[in-house]
């Protein structure tokens, strides 16, 4: 079972292993500690938020044994973490007391898409460095992009893309929708109609099924979606809705010789859950992270479960690459005034544990990519198979209708 997960400003020492590759002579880290706002929805999204929290902590914490922001006189990293409400009023209302009543540097986080672009807008307006970590709308980088606002995970064009490309081939004309019904939802339904219609001719789709977050009512979708009978389904529901989904499904037969293309299935956030009702061969965008043979990968794995005695998710990993992102932009600026901090952002590489990861200075959206793969049973869990990691260089949205679209 996981850990009780630590209190918003607690600084935890004390780590025998440290994955965070530093230059430097090792010693702890002094001085005035850097404080860096974060807002998240750890109450209703807490099977991604802990594990997120977690390694944003595990990072923090070797930054700072390791001697600190060297940049900045070696002073310590103290990330400042509050429940952002799921809701963009809320989130707004505690971004505001994390600059006014915290003092932090900038503001980082946020989960679901619509808070995401609230706190985009609070910041153009507060003239403050966000850095967004997990909202994935397009239209954070995109129409509703402004220069403060940063994004890290790959957005929803990107990964619907990876998605388009590694089903194209089978020529699948006839599909179905489901999504939940928020900006995510919306927007992923739409990239893959955009992207499917270009790449295989004939394309229709037959039905769209849009439940309520966290609401849906299973068996009307399903018996929905079967009645149009498609040949292919394209899945965005995650987290509870999905597990509702699936186990209906499997119970109907929904699945059965259909391509099943799903967004997000294959992290273990929402694969856990699943269990042995997880279902095979779906193609999705997820997180093998036992089979990951990179060298840093493996060490950040090990230090996590000696941290926290619990496997990482994906929440775990983006909240880790976040931090080594964190840490390169302060030592690149050595500065935390916002315009050094947007002139340091532009263009940063890092060197992540799941690669290097570049922050496209045009749009503001990093490089950061996902593994595809295809869902199976390995006894009574679930696991990806046939997967490849796709690098987000190769996925991001054309230059041309960045420019159409950012608004300055």
């Amino acid at each position: 079972m996981p850990v009780p997960l630590p209190s918003r400003r607690t600084v935890v020492a004390g780590l025998a292993a440290a994955p965070l590759a530093l230059s430097g002579t090792a010693g702890r880290a002094q001085g005035a500690p850097i404080r860096i706002g974060e807002l998240n929805s750890y109450g209703r999204m807490a099977a991604f938020a802990g594990p997120y929290r977690n390694a944003m902590i595990l990072a923090q914490d070797e930054i700072n044994q390791a001697g600190g922001i060297k940049g900045l006189g070696g002073r310590p990293l103290e990330i400042i973490f509050r429940d952002d409400g799921s809701t963009p009023g809320d989130a707004v209302r505690v971004a505001e007391e994390l600059l006014t009543r915290e003092n932090v540097v900038f503001l980082c986080g946020t989960f679901l898409s619509n808070v995401g672009l609230a706190v985009a807008d609070f910041a153009n307006q507060r003239k403050v460095l966000f850095l967004a970590t997990e909202p994935l709308t397009d239209a954070l980088t995109m129409g509703s992009g402004n220069r403060y606002t940063f994004r890290v995970r790959p957005n929803t064009y990107m990964q619907t893309k990876m998605l388009v490309e590694a089903v194209k081939a089978r020529g699948i004309k006839r599909w179905a929708i489901v999504a939940p019904n928020y900006e995510y939802g919306q927007s992923a339904a739409a990239n893959f109609k955009r992207l499917m219609s270009a790449a295989v001719p004939g394309f229709e789709v037959v039905t769209e099924q849009f439940p309520a977050l966290g609401k849906v009512d299973a068996g009307a979708t399903v018996g929905a979606l079967a009645q149009a009978k498609p040949d292919g389904l394209f899945n965005v529901l995650f987290g509870a809705d999905l597990t509702a989904f699936v186990r209906e499904g499997n119970t109907r037969g929904l699945f059965e010789k259909r391509t099943v293309a799903s967004l997000l299935t294959g992290e273990p956030e929402y694969m856990i859950p699943l269990g042995d009702e997880t279902p095979e061969g779906w193609i999705t965008t997820g997180y093998p992270w036992e089979q990951i043979d990179l060298p840093s990968h493996k060490a950040f794995v090990a230090a996590y479960r000696a941290r926290f005695k619990d496997t990482p998710r994906l929440g775990s990993l983006l909240g880790y690459v976040v931090v080594q992102m964190i840490r390169d932009l302060l030592e690149t600026a050595k500065s935390t005034d916002t315009e050094a901090l947007i002139a340091a952002l532009e263009g940063l590489q890092s060197n992540t544990i799941a690669g290097p990861v570049t922050m496209r200075a045009l749009d503001h959206q990093s490089t950061l990519g996902a593994w595809v793969g295809e869902t199976a049973l390995d006894g009574r869990k679930g696991t990806m198979v046939k997967y490849t990691y796709e690098d987000g260089a190769k996925y991001l949205h054309p230059e041309a209708e960045v420019k159409a679209a950012r608004k300055g």
